[in-house]
């Protein structure tokens, strides 16, 4: 008799391949994500080594490789054998010179761990790029040229990866073959970088010698460093603990991101938990407003469940009708977060333009979005000495320290303990460009000690008494262009015709609110800002407001704008040419800025920004100054 097995049947083989299929599945769901950076100084081998850990981890395909191949013998660097940095430079740009210039990432993983990698460049005028792949990093890969040692972009990596608050660091001492794996080269740069860590605040790193060209200590143990005995690589990268894992252990915080309401008979609110878990049966507080609630159903698409935890996009329902929507946050009723409107923030610059001190920007937090003004900052920091040093802006790439106001509360807890509610992103209102990446560090003292007080007599009830609606005529244009003849004689029209009005102007203002201010870009939107929330106050009291300001910056006015109720702003642009203005020149101020006796002159050496659909244009050339009043005070008796 035959010992051979019987054959099975063709549908059992099928299911026990079915069955390995979903074993395997369901092990690759449930490993732990990592997300890391490598970042460091031009050339010390970043697309290489993440190039060498794609081939070592089987994530290149045969066609691929034949690419890569074919590539590093038209374009490598590496004397025709396979250069692993053209598997993440992938722009044209970058292959051509050598260099990382966008954030690059790649996905990949192991029997142990998944992990996306974000390769990030080198150059310190694309420390903006490098900021952008740190601000979702549980761990920083820096890596450091052996033949240089610590140089500039090691510093400045280090520091903004403290700052935004990775707290597991590698140091990656690379090309150890270049060197002759000599262990006092290797011992000697750990040393110098150790002190600098110290200096910053980071106190523990781990540090490894490795060459990713040749695979040293990347995946396999190296038989040409004996002296070293610590981890490979991959190994510390299986290994470490991620950031999720210890978000768990926090107090409860999920962002609204929206309402979910699919039929009349479910309510839910979804989001991505930030930190902490909840569960079925849990007290919940929605903030800002504070109401509180318990959860009946934790709602997923793959069913309800009874406990989430951070990282898990979840949908909840509440026992209560209470009013919740996007940009709330939910959170544990008895350890909820902060909302303040003045806080303290570190911010990284991130655009061409300067900041524009004073003037409205958006900031993003999570799922909220308000309206912020950043003041003056405190100082910005020299990455190369750590000095704090004074300055009145902020430009591209600088690392500074300021004050911000928005105009509603926010509900944030510091970066230091929640990556999530402090971390922000600043966009310029009127090209929504990201200007800024921001950190808050605590709300100001005074945002909690100042409230708002009730008051009886409403700005209805003022309106009513005097019988007219408040407005705001925002008269804008060049110096010269008439916009206070115009305003006066508006002013005195609605005088006659018995209308409660003032008249706020730009030469009268700095004889006494303003006088502290001077002609530059950050003391000209101060004085608007100023003059805006005057002139809010005058609406409040029932009164039609006249402002004659050159105003010159159109984010200015909008940020005037949106402090009124629709309909109250009234934009009128006295449009004179430029030349005409000029010719005019009633005051002297134009012959004084074209001989250099007057600096920062709208329309010689500052700039105008015309309104683009103002509610009145005045054309000075064919209009006169009494016409002009007659059409202004015609449109608003209408609006009335």
């Amino acid at each position: 008799m035959s010992n051979a097995p019987a054959p099975q049947p063709a549908y059992v083989v099928d299911d026990l391949v079915a069955q390995d299929i979903d074993a395997y599945l369901d092990r690759h769901q449930h490993k732990t994500m990592l997300r890391f950076i490598t970042c460091g100084s031009v050339d010390d081998g970043k697309s290489t080594l993440i190039g060498r850990l794609l081939y070592d981890s089987k994530m290149i395909f045969e066609d691929q490789l034949a690419a890569l191949e074919s590539d590093s013998r038209k374009v490598g660097t590496q004397g025709g054998e396979i250069d692993f940095a053209l598997l993440v430079d992938g722009l044209a740009a970058e292959r051509e010179q050598g260099i990382t210039i966008d954030v690059a990432y790649r996905f990949f993983n192991t029997e142990k761990r998944k992990f996306i990698v974000a390769d990030c460049p080198g150059h310190e005028q694309y420390t903006r790029n490098m900021v952008t792949g740190a601000s979702t990093a549980d761990l920083a890969v820096i890596l450091i040229d052996a033949r240089k040692g610590v140089l500039t972009q090691t510093r400045r990596h280090s520091y903004l990866c403290h700052l935004i608050g990775i707290r597991n660091i590698v140091l990656a001492v690379n090309k150890m073959d270049l060197v002759g794996y000599d262990q006092d080269v290797f011992d000697a740069i750990v040393a110098d970088y150790t002190a600098f860590a110290r200096s910053i605040g980071i106190q523990t790193f781990t540090a490894l010698p490795i060459s990713g060209f040749k695979g040293d200590n990347i995946t396999a143990r190296s038989a040409n460093t004996p002296w070293y005995t610590g981890p490979t690589l991959i190994e510390h990268l299986e290994t470490v603990e991620v950031l999720s894992s210890l978000d768990a252990d926090k107090p409860f915080r999920m962002p609204v991101q929206w309402v979910n309401r699919p039929n009349l008979d479910f309510r839910g609110f979804a989001g991505l938990i930030a930190t902490g878990r909840v569960s079925v049966g849990a007290a919940i507080r929605v903030l800002p407003s504070g109401k509180t609630s318990t959860v009946t159903r934790i709602v997923t698409l793959d069913g309800d469940l009874e406990q989430a935890v951070a990282g898990q996009s979840i949908t909840l329902c509440f026992a209560d009708e209470i009013d919740c929507s996007r940009g709330d946050v939910i959170a544990t009723a008895d350890q909820p977060p902060q909302a303040a409107d003045q806080f303290e923030a570190t911010l990284v610059w991130l655009a061409d333009e300067s900041l524009r001190v004073g003037r409205g920007y958006w900031l993003k937090l999570a799922t909220q979005t308000v309206s912020v003004t950043v003041q003056q900052p405190k100082y910005v920091v020299n990455v190369n000495t750590l000095e704090q040093l004074a300055a009145k802006t902020l430009d591209l790439n600088a690392i500074g320290v300021a004050e911000l106001t928005t105009d509603r509360g926010l509900v944030f807890e510091p970066y230091a303990d929640n990556r999530t509610l402090g971390g922000f992103i600043l966009i310029d209102k009127l090209t929504n460009a990201t200007v800024a990446a921001g950190m808050l560090h605590f709300s100001l003292r005074r945002a909690q000690n100042v409230h708002w007080q009730a008051v009886d007599i409403s700005r209805e009830a003022h309106a009513r008494l005097k019988d007219q609606q408040p407005a705001v005529l925002w008269f804008t244009g060049l110096s010269g262009s008439g916009k206070s003849t115009i305003a006066n004689l508006v002013e005195k029209k609605l005088h006659a015709l018995g209308r409660h009005t003032f008249l706020l102007d730009g030469d009268n203002v700095r004889h006494g609110l303003n006088k502290d201010l001077g002609f530059t870009e950050a003391d000209r939107i101060e004085n608007i800002r100023r003059v805006g929330e005057v002139a809010k106050l005058m609406t409040d009291a029932g009164l039609i407001v006249l402002t004659a300001f050159i105003s010159p910056f159109r984010a200015e006015r909008e940020m005037v704008r949106a402090m009124l109720p629709a309909g109250e702003f009234v934009e009128v642009f006295v449009d004179t040419p430029f030349e005409e203005a000029e010719r005019r020149d009633v005051k002297g101020l134009y012959k004084k800025a074209r001989t250099g006796q007057l600096k920062n002159f709208t329309g010689i050496d500052s700039p105008y920004e015309r309104p683009e659909t103002p509610e009145v244009r005045i054309d000075t050339t064919r209009t006169t100054p009494e016409e002009a009043a007659e059409r202004i005070v015609d449109l608003l008796l209408r609006r009335a």
